[in-house]
């Protein structure tokens, strides 16, 4: 079944947001990525809406983000060293090794999250199964003799801030926090995924071990990797194997490397038994309860302006099943809902300089129900009840 257009529209207008924020933090991999995805989902208008109105504008964007791509892909920074000493082809061979090194670097963002434990709402027992697997090893290693933990698997639906958990344990650590998509190693961005499973790992211990600090190392979408190896090729079956072997050497050390694999899914059941048994955490991050709906729901009203009337718990209660991601996405369309309207109102004018600028009105309870309406849970109570089905087979806290 196609997408509506305007899902596509929102699937383009998301992946250009991202990519200019790694752009302007230069990620200069992880940016054309985006931009990428950005164009895929544009291509994907033109073919289905080739009558639209709006096409004209879909390829303006897809030429301003395919001359971004071009631009970011000839900034590569220094020339790699090469030994005098060696023979042209070990000179040759050098230097393409440390520029796939340094581009597949570039790829990763390996900055320190700024997110605090206070901004995940909610989830409390991940919150404690990732404190008492990384934090707490990494500022007292003495007290764990029998090691810890090194992989660590996040499942659940999507939107219920699976990232942020990883990226909010990165950020109690003096260390690195390395963010990898999975589905990104198999693109043909990052050549062949083999190879980049290994750079990935060699990259990680590299920091660790040099600069004796602890490494996250956070691959997102971890089942486009992992999944079930039904009618695999022989690349893919090379590429499991592969991370099967470094899961296995960075569980095997010990405690000589402050390493960490966290992986990320919304769908644990494709992969197989080998790869899970690699990772000895398996945490199921689920929709938020009611109470942190209603903490949701008081984070993203907090800069709206609201009737009295409007009450937080009672928002909680109607916007049952809904993902965080999902909340954040119905308070910012009740907003624009009003926004919306001042706009189209016939008294509305551009400030000028000097006047107070006009303001939308004050939210409602009703405006909330009309985006309930409009808009429902990303997540099917058919997909909940899948994931306690798994998460009471396969659990592992």
């Amino acid at each position: 079944m196609s997408l509506a257009p305007q899902e596509l529209e929102n699937n383009a207008s998301k992946y250009a947001s991202e990519a200019i924020k790694f752009d302007s933090q230069g990620a200069r991999g992880m940016a054309i990525t985006n931009y990428q995805k950005a164009i895929d989902s544009l291509v994907k208008l033109l073919q289905l809406y080739p009558s639209s109105k709006l096409n004209a504008l879909y390829k303006e964007r897809c030429n301003s983000y395919h001359s971004r791509i071009q631009s970011l892909q000839k900034s590569h920074g220094v020339e790699p060293a090469v030994d005098p000493d060696a023979t042209p082809e070990e000179q040759k061979a050098s230097v393409q090794r440390q520029t796939d090194e340094n581009d597949f670097e570039e790829l990763i963002m390996k900055e320190k999250p700024n997110i605090s434990w206070n901004e995940v709402i909610g989830l409390e027992e991940a919150k404690s199964a990732l404190r008492e697997s990384i934090v707490y090893p990494t500022k007292r290693p003495d007290l764990f003799p029998l090691g810890w933990p090194k992989g660590m698997l996040l499942f659940g639906p999507p939107g219920t801030g699976k990232t942020m958990l990883a990226a909010a344990t990165a950020s109690e650590m003096d260390g690195y926090f390395i963010n990898v998509d999975a589905s990104s190693m198999m693109s043909k961005w990052l050549g062949e995924a083999e190879k980049n499973v290994a750079k990935l790992f060699r990259m990680a211990r590299k920091y660790t071990e040099k600069e004796g600090k602890p490494v996250i190392l956070f691959v997102d979408e971890v089942d486009s990797l992992l999944g079930s190896r039904n009618s695999e090729v022989g690349g893919e079956v090379r590429t499991k194997n592969q991370f099967l072997t470094e899961m296995d050497g960075v569980n095997g050390k010990g405690k000589d490397l402050m390493m960490y694999v966290i992986g990320a899914t919304n769908k644990p059941w494709s992969l197989d038994w080998p790869f899970l048994r690699r990772f000895q955490k398996r945490i199921y991050v689920s929709l938020p309860t009611q109470p942190a709906r209603e903490s949701l729901f008081k984070q993203y009203t907090a800069d709206l302006f609201l009737t009295p009337r409007v009450n937080p718990a009672e928002l909680a209660k109607m916007f049952d099943g809904y993902s965080a991601s999902d909340i954040k996405d119905v308070c910012q369309a009740a907003h624009i809902k009003t926004v919306h309207e001042l706009f189209d109102a016939p008294d509305y004018h551009e400030p000028v300089e000097g006047e107070v600028a006009q303001k939308p009105r004050a939210l409602t309870t009703a405006d909330f129900r009309i985006i309930m309406a409009r808009r429902k849970p990303s997540v099917s109570t058919e997909m909940v009840r899948a994931y306690h089905k798994w998460n009471d087979e396969f659990q592992a806290l």
